[in-house]
């Protein structure tokens, strides 16, 4: 609490004194723009574009892949699930075409799933062992994910390569919990944009990539394991984390301030098997009342807006292929569109924001997906579409860095990993549903 109190206590009399006297104000400006970021924020950057270049490959392959293992899955499990969904198919009334909608989504849920349950858990043994070896550990998993996936003859091992890779997702909190140890609270607005940034550019290559393997593979059912290839590309990407983090990450959470046993600091992973107990913010001990209620809020605008943002943000290639008719390629460039605009703001705008501006374009993103939704879900042609899809992107460019670095401000220095854990995985447990529910009301809405 001393830490809390201090960072408090020294960032109130700067807003207080900043209508009293130009000069000060011009003060302050120059103090924030000497005060350099940490080297490590940029480690963590080229760490999370790896990753994130990896994860996005196989974003536009997933109907191909899908087709595939109908067709040459030896295992039983493909068709096993296809009955299972296609039961549900038949209770919405929805058409047959849409059949892939609901099983992708099951998939889709099922990763991020694994990830709610793994991100907490990754976060509290961080704040024991150090963020460094743990961020090793997850690295690893999914470098192993994606090798499974090249040797995945059969659609068993398809599944189990995406529950290693969910399992492996907490890498995500413990890069923010990095950011969180080495800035201060004037940079740390920067070191979560370049999180932003990162994302971006993962989601503007990653897909091109992906793209590009959609449309020059041989996919049919003669070709071959067609996939081998890109997952051998992701994999690629994976190992260059683990090296990456190897030999250029420092641990950033000293033996001083982490948690002094293991049980106190898993008993916050296990809490959070409790999803009451994670919107309670319950794990978080001896911190006070009023930054309790802060973090409830936030949390739970923060969970609002990833469901919302997930169920648009995986049916909208549907609807861009059933509705609009576009192939792989245009959604790449829909993708492409919409990343560049995140990267912008990102790259320019959100890192550059002051400590009091933040919480006031945070709400300003959360009013801007309303028009977004609107028009995509109104739009009649690609026009309206790629206004309400930029409108999307603008929203998000600000809305998941901005609550993101709000957040980061509470819990003392040997909690940061659980409260970031915490929050992600209440993002993980938003984008475990979000799918699901976004492709059932996709299905209810164009079933006629």
């Amino acid at each position: 609490m001393a830490t809390l109190r201090n960072r408090q206590n020294a960032t109130t009399p700067e807003v207080e004194q900043q209508p009293s006297s130009s000069n000060n104000n011009n003060n302050a400006k120059a103090a924030v723009s000497k005060e350099k970021s940490d080297p490590m924020i940029y480690i963590i950057f080229l760490s999370l574009l790896f990753d994130l270049l990896a994860f996005t490959i196989i974003l536009p392959l997933l109907p191909s892949l899908l087709e595939y293992y109908r067709v040459n899955d030896s295992s039983g499990l493909y068709a096993s699930l296809t009955t299972r969904v296609r039961w549900f198919q038949q209770l919405l009334g929805a058409p047959d075409r849409y059949l892939s909608v609901l099983f992708g989504g099951l998939l889709g849920s099922m990763f991020s799933f694994l990830q709610f349950l793994a991100s907490p858990i990754v976060g509290s043994l961080s704040d024991y062992y150090g963020r460094k070896p743990v961020l090793l550990m997850c690295a690893s998993g999914i470098a192993l994910s994606y090798l499974i996936w090249a040797c995945s003859s059969n659609f068993a091992l398809f599944v189990l390569a995406r529950i290693v890779g969910g399992i492996s997702k907490g890498n995500i909190s413990l890069c923010m919990s990095v950011i969180t140890d080495v800035s201060s609270v004037r940079t740390r607005g920067r070191g979560m944009a370049l999180v932003g940034v990162a994302f971006s550019l993962g989601f503007i290559l990653g897909p091109m990539i992906g793209a590009m393997f959609a449309i020059f593979s041989n996919k049919t059912a003669g070709g071959g394991a067609w996939f081998v290839l890109p997952s051998l590309l992701a994999l690629g990407l994976a190992l260059g984390d683990v090296l990456l983090l190897i030999f250029c990450l420092r641990e950033t959470l000293p033996q001083e301030k982490r948690a002094r046993e293991i049980s106190s600091a898993l008993s916050y992973g296990l809490q959070l098997l409790n999803v009451s107990s994670i919107f309670r913010f319950a794990a978080i001990k001896n911190v006070s009342r009023k930054d309790i209620q802060a973090l409830r809020t936030i949390g739970l605008i923060y969970f609002m807006y990833l469901f919302l943002y997930s169920g648009l943000e995986f049916t909208v290639t549907f609807l861009m292929y059933h509705k609009f008719g576009y192939t792989s390629m245009d959604q790449a460039k829909m993708f492409l569109t919409t990343g560049i605009v995140m990267t912008l703001l990102q790259g320019s705008v959100v890192r550059r924001l002051p400590e009091t501006k933040i919480k006031s374009y945070a709400i300003f993103s959360l009013y801007l997906i309303v028009p977004a939704f609107i028009l995509v879900g109104l739009a009649e042609n690609s026009r309206m579409l790629y206004a309400g899809m930029i409108l999307f992107a603008i929203s998000t460019a600000f809305a998941v860095t901005c609550l993101t670095t709000l957040v980061s401000k509470y819990g003392n220095d040997d909690q940061k990993g659980s409260v970031l854990g915490i929050f992600r995985s209440l993002g993980a447990l938003a984008r475990a549903l979000g799918p699901v529910v976004g492709s059932i009301a996709f299905c209810l809405m164009y079933k006629v």
